[in-house]
């Protein structure tokens, strides 16, 4: 014999519990809500600190090369004012290929 107090519809005592204390559940959805949000924030943020760090890694790559690129500039740029100065000051030019002179060693 079933005792008629134990048989009971849960989904209907949920229901009804839920409708008794709608401060409580509203409560609840925001913390829940609130959860999420946060999550979705700290992932957001993670994303944004990967994504910072490679570009200030691209950026340290684009300084060396930067460095580089000026160093090279200042030898190029050293070369032409002393082939300048030897044209001005020397009188002297680059031979014409009449005036090569080949030199071989047997």
């Amino acid at each position: 014999m079933t005792d008629i107090r134990t048989n009971f519809n849960l989904v209907t005592l949920i229901f009804s519990e839920l409708a008794r204390h709608p401060i409580r559940v509203l409560l609840f959805l925001m913390v829940m809500i609130s959860a999420v949000a946060v999550i979705i924030s700290v992932h957001h943020n993670r994303q944004m600190s990967i994504a910072l760090e490679e570009l200030m890694q691209e950026q340290d790559q684009l300084d060396i090369e930067w460095r580089h690129l000026i160093l090279e500039q200042g030898s190029l740029t050293d070369h032409n004012r002393i082939e300048l100065a030897v044209k001005q000051q020397l009188d002297m030019h680059r031979p014409s290929p009449e005036e090569e002179i080949v030199v071989r060693l047997k």
